[in-house]
């Protein structure tokens, strides 16, 4: 039976990193995946790897911190995936957040970012707002830029799987878990691949499957048992036409809540919406009333866009994220990633409660330190904070 150090299920931008971080720090490592990387929430995302600016207002400013260091290292190792853009907020008569109110986040933020490249801001002058990719002016009295990042998702994850590869990461895809069980030195675990049963054992196991948690869970013995969750859907839309001025970051009229709309890939994107979802994951599709949120915030802000009808749209995804559950709007809630493991004292199997594109490294490095006691001693291959990620 081959032995493993860490065996990682789920192959989205998490479970990738951990393989990375658990390879680079000369662990065995295997990785299952039953389809291919990224193939859920990792390719559903807003394509953004960013500060957080909105996560201020409920004073997560840690995560903000965070993430913006990681955006830091993403522009430095990975400047083929991830690059910076233009960020504009519009202000009207009627949106919720004053000037002063943008103008003390926007501080806030490149104070928090260090001052580091990317983080200062302006207010655009009113010539220039005909400029705005068409941009409504009616009401419009402050607009605000900054830059934050973006990414192609599918393709960062992928990248971050062949760095843990080349470190000597084993990778089983497709693979599906068949069950786990937990013994008092690590874990013993069965899969499927091409028709095929395997068997081996580590000492840990990863839980990154992120909407599958509980599913996941269902193979593992002695059952385990998580915090409450829930899943909340975010849906995004692709219609014909491009921005040329960069991103902008508007406020939806309904609810207050932080659209945006960008360019992508040739034409414009707008997202995302925030719903609770109570099915298969693998089911996951937009709701007609998220496809009329968006469309509606996008007539608004942009009038003169030729395309903002249902019949315009040329692609539609809705991606699935893991919230604790609570009362109110998910807007709100924290958005910290979690763990959960089976026992504080070497544990044998840890879960990855949520977490964000932007933090999918430091995530990983936190999974190494909570599992390190069930380790043995290793030599360091590399410092993930420095690993350079290449497109393919």
């Amino acid at each position: 039976m081959t032995a493993f150090d860490v065996i990682v299920v789920g192959a989205g931008i998490h479970g990738t990193g951990v393989v990375q971080a658990a390879a680079a720090a000369g662990y065995r490592v295997l990785l299952l995946e039953q389809q291919h990387p990224a193939y859920g929430t990792s390719s559903r995302s807003s394509k953004l790897i960013h500060g957080g600016l909105r996560y201020l207002e409920t004073g997560q400013f840690q995560l903000v911190r965070e993430s913006l260091h990681e955006r830091t290292l993403m522009l430095k190792n990975a400047p083929d995936l991830v690059q910076l853009k233009s960020f504009y907020i519009p202000l009207y008569q009627h949106t919720r957040r004053q000037s002063w109110q943008i103008r003390t986040g926007l501080s806030l933020y490149a104070l928090l970012g260090g001052f580091q490249k990317g983080c200062g801001f302006s207010s655009v002058h009113r010539r220039e707002w005909s400029t705005l990719d068409g941009l409504n002016t009616q009401g419009l009295h402050d607009v605000f830029r900054y830059q934050d990042g973006q990414t192609d998702d599918v393709l960062l994850t992928q990248a971050v799987l062949r760095s843990a590869q080349k470190l000597g990461a084993t990778v089983s895809m497709p693979a599906q878990l068949q069950h786990a069980h937990l013994h008092p030195k690590g874990v013993e675990v069965t899969y499927l691949q091409n028709g095929r049963s395997h068997t081996t054992c580590g000492k840990v196991l990863i839980n990154a499957t992120g909407p599958w948690i509980h599913q996941t869970l269902k193979c593992v013995t002695p059952a385990q048992v998580l915090p409450a969750i829930e899943l909340v859907q975010g849906t995004h839309l692709i219609l014909p036409g491009t921005l040329t001025r960069g991103i902008y970051y508007v406020e939806s009229p309904r609810d207050g809540r932080a659209v945006f709309v960008m360019p992508w890939q040739g034409q414009t994107m707008i997202g995302t919406t925030e719903t609770r979802y109570r099915g298969d994951p693998a089911s996951a599709q937009p709701l007609q009333t998220e496809i009329n949120y968006l469309l509606q915030t996008l007539k608004l802000y942009f009038p003169s866009h030729k395309h903002h009808a249902q019949q315009d749209i040329t692609r539609s995804f809705a991606g699935l994220r893991v919230l604790p559950t609570g009362s109110g709007h998910a807007f709100r809630r924290p958005r910290e990633t979690l763990f959960a493991l089976d026992r504080t004292d070497r544990p044998r199997l840890l879960s990855i409660l949520g977490g964000k594109l932007t933090g999918w490294r430091a995530t990983a490095e936190k999974v190494m330190e909570r599992i390190s006691a069930s380790l043995p001693s290793a030599q360091p291959l590399a410092d993930t904070r420095h690993i350079r990620l290449l497109p393919e």
